[in-house]
């Protein structure tokens, strides 16, 4: 049974993860609304969206544009305020999917990709605010564009009028992630880029006492994959 004395889990999960990121603000003298958090539901059905949804959350997250559009169809005819991030890897293919059916891109991170863009949005009419995707750990087998990259990217996104908002990483698995979300947010300072997308279930308390804009959270308010 659930109801005010029974709630779902998921509304559970959904209060302490909104908790935990209003005391991390508070720790860093930060407002709890600086910080948006990104539900990652991908591989989970609409059923264990929809809860969430309910208990007020607005914005998602999804990795593969295929799963998305099946996915989110039906359920933002029923919830249309819902904000959809596309958080995993984009094929240059499927940017003009990507531009339709997403409010914003955390993984713009090569020319090609930026190319692919630009003709989606100027075909589509549809201006998506971008994350840069860096790989802020130079890990081979990871996307995101090398940190030596990074001017002369964005430097064409300003030439192509993409509206790039801010930079987005994964740190490296398994080491302290502190010194790279703090290397992503010089970085975004110094290219004078308001957004940061960094931090999941596993650090997205140190992400924002680093100056985390977006924090990607999955298992902690899902549990393991479906």
């Amino acid at each position: 049974m659930t109801g005010p004395e029974h709630p779902h889990p998921e509304h559970l999960a959904l209060a302490d993860i909104r908790a935990r990121i209003a005391q991390a603000a508070r720790i860093a003298r930060r407002a709890a609304a600086d910080v948006t958090l990104v539900a990652v539901s991908k591989t989970h059905p609409a059923e264990a969206i929809a809860p969430l949804i309910a208990a007020g959350q607005t914005v998602f997250g999804e990795n593969r544009v295929q799963e998305a559009q099946s996915k989110w169809a039906p359920l933002r005819e029923q919830h249309p305020g819902v904000e959809l991030h596309l958080v995993g890897q984009l094929q240059s293919n499927k940017a003009e999917d990507a531009v339709a059916l997403f409010d914003c891109i955390h993984s713009l991170d090569r020319p090609s990709l930026l190319t692919a863009l630009a003709r989606a949005m100027d075909k589509t009419g549809r201006r998506v605010p971008l994350f840069v995707q860096v790989n802020i750990g130079a890990e081979d087998q990871k996307g995101g564009c090398a940190i030596a990259d990074l001017p002369g990217l964005l430097a064409q996104a300003r030439d192509a009028d993409l509206p790039v908002t801010g930079l987005m990483c994964v740190p490296p698995a398994g080491i302290e992630a502190a010194p790279f979300f703090a290397l992503l947010d010089k970085l975004a300072t110094d290219h004078g880029l308001a957004g940061r997308s960094m931090g999941m279930s596993d650090d997205f308390e140190t992400a924002i006492q680093l100056g985390a804009t977006h924090v990607r959270v999955g298992s902690a308010l899902f549990g393991a994959r479906g």
